[in-house]
């Protein structure tokens, strides 16, 4: 056990995780050079296409006499919950700096949560095969931070394998050992999961007290159930079995266990025992969704198959939530919840590619909270939850401490963007000479839509942001309702600030007027705030030549039947319904 090297890679997005985890394998010979392709940790589609990681995937690899157990990591905020609970299964890891692009934001938020879990930390500058490559001013910078001298920071490129083997030189040597605790009952953290038909749930796990055998009996202590080990073994990395795992090992359990909800990200295994007296591990934490939006299948008949779909996705994807929701003209579907506009636009994907769903999503929105005039605290999870404006005592809504890296060259189009939001500075701070860091308070609301597109075109790409939810702050907000031929229509109804309810409005109904439809008779689309009419525009009707079948004659027979058109057409607007086609849905979603 004193030869077991357990390690993270952690770093921003795109600063090449995935492309050194390659080279690792390639050097251990964990994956034979025939069947080697790109991204090899990385298995889904989306992942290769979008260059990020998504989901964590473990190996064990041997070298040298030692086995050395990896985990990749994603590097976008979004996933953070995920890195938090990767680092809690390892001793050492290594951090990942682009030679090209230097400290990001992701760099220094997963950092700190590697100094939370005391791991040893290797530095890496990698890319510096690239001639845009600036490794020295990179390693001093990154020197700064870990309080160390440059010398001890490894440049590298993962791409060429340039160094990487000093990597893995550095990792046995600097890296300790797993505390082996064998005679304690078992007790092993579950830092992701799976699900197989045949199987079961599969626990991905780190073994940090006593042994686990294959058909043992076992019970988690936060999700309160028990089962039965099924299989058991390790990460080569497609699932490789095993007599057992012991303590200061990582591996998977095939669980038993077919319900989703009852493996959770974080949860400890142990043996069930009579009175349940072993204690969880430390650091386990529910997840909290904080970006809202609904989804809704374009076919009725396929509500099932999205319930289903979005149950398997939980089982590794714990931090998504979903529940029902009814809505007139959308029909059944589920509001889910998210850790950000990223984690609800990769899970959309899937359900596209994987489960073959065409959806129609409700823009993404915050939670929230209302004060009514009794002093009784209700959630708000989107505009249909809003109650009625005399029976409110005071709005809050969640605030976020945001920090955003840039090269100092970008500073004035950082501010420019940073200006445009709400929200106040609270810190300016130079990393060198060449990039400072922003640190702002700013609505929650304003981050999950458009403004890290806006931030990364002010700058050409290389501003990046990081941000952590602050608390809950008093709002001047109001419900933006609007109406469509009289109907208020709640899936385009939001929650806006009061003095930006107007220009939202004029822009909801102007975009209606060229997505819908036009009908036989005029459509009125209206904004309104508290009652009052803030923002209209008109969809004409369908125009019909009515007298185009006549040849000469006296104009009033060509007048009777004007008149009988608009009379037919008044009858319309009154009697008639508006259907709102699904496309028009789309059009209004999209960004």
């Amino acid at each position: 056990m004193q030869n077991i090297r357990n390690f993270v890679i952690i770093s921003h997005v795109d600063h090449g995780k995935s492309t050194l985890a390659d080279r690792l394998l390639e050097i251990t010979k964990t994956i034979p050079q025939g069947k080697m392709k790109p991204q090899y940790l990385d298995a889904m589609d989306l992942e290769r296409e979008r260059g990020i990681t998504i989901k964590m995937q473990p190996v064990r690899m041997k070298y040298k006499g030692y086995i050395l157990n990896l985990i990749d990591t994603p590097g976008h905020v979004d996933f953070s919950y995920e890195v938090s609970r990767s680092l809690a299964a390892v001793e050492g890891a290594v951090l990942l700096v682009d030679a090209t692009k230097g400290i990001q934001a992701q760099t220094l938020a997963n950092l700190e949560l590697a100094k939370k879990q005391n791991l040893v930390i290797i530095p890496v500058i990698n890319k510096i095969d690239l001639s845009q490559a600036q490794p020295d001013q990179t390693a001093r910078d990154l020197a700064n931070i870990l309080g160390i001298d440059k010398a001890k920071v490894i440049k590298i490129s993962a791409k060429l394998g340039t160094n990487v083997d000093k990597i893995l030189e550095l990792v046995i040597k600097n890296i300790p050992a797993p505390k082996i605790n064998k005679e304690k009952p078992l007790r092993a953290l579950i830092f992701d999961s799976a699900y197989n038909s045949y199987k079961g749930i599969i626990a991905y796990v780190r073994v940090m007290e006593g042994q686990v055998k294959n058909n043992e009996k076992i019970y988690l202590i936060a999700g309160k159930s028990n089962g039965q080990i099924k299989e058991l073994g390790y990460f080569t990395p497609k699932l490789t079995e095993s007599a057992s795992l012991e303590s200061g090992e990582i591996g998977y359990l095939a669980t038993g266990i077919k319900e989703p909800g009852k493996i959770k990200v974080g949860d400890t295994i142990t043996i069930p025992t009579v009175d349940n007296e072993i204690k969880l591990l430390p650091g386990y934490t529910e997840p909290q969704p904080v970006v809202f939006a609904s989804f809704y299948p374009q076919d009725p008949d396929q509500y099932d198959a999205l319930k289903e779909a979005l149950a398997k996705l939980k089982l590794n994807d714990y931090a998504l939530t979903f529940e029902p929701e009814m809505k007139v003209m959308l029909g059944r579907g589920f509001r889910c919840g998210f850790l950000g506009s990223l984690h609800a636009e990769i899970i959309s994907e899937r359900l596209s590619r994987e489960f073959g769903l065409e959806l129609i999503i409700s823009q993404p929105s915050v939670v929230y909270k209302i004060i009514d005039i009794k002093k009784k605290e209700h959630l708000i999870y989107s505009s249909s939850d809003w109650m009625d404006f005399s029976q409110i005592l005071e709005i809050k809504e969640p605030w976020a401490k945001l920090e955003v890296i840039s090269p100092s060259s970008f500073l004035g189009n950082c501010l420019k963007v940073l200006e445009s939001v709400e929200g106040h500075q609270i810190e300016r701070k130079y990393i060198s000479e060449e990039r400072l860091i922003l640190v702002y308070e700013i609505p929650l609301r304003e981050l999950i839509v458009g403004f890290y597109d806006n931030l990364k075109g002010a700058t050409q790409g290389y501003a990046s942001m990081n941000y952590e939810i602050l608390d809950y702050r008093k709002g001047d907000l109001v419900k933006l309702e609007i109406l469509i031929a009289g109907q208020k229509e709640e899936a385009f109804s939001k929650i806006v600030p009061k003095d930006k309810a107007y220009e939202e409005g004029s822009k909801i109904v102007k975009k209606l007027k060229t997505a819908m439809p036009s009908q036989l008779f005029s459509v009125a689309l209206q904004a309104v705030v508290q009652g009052k009419i803030i923002a209209r525009e008109t969809i004409r009707a369908k125009g019909k030549d009515v007298t185009a079948s006549l040849y000469g004659g006296d104009y009033s027979r060509k007048r009777k039947l004007l008149e009988k058109q608009k009379k037919g057409k008044k009858e319309l607007k009154v009697k008639g319904k508006i259907k709102i086609p699904p496309k028009t849905f789309l059009e209004m979603f999209k960004g």
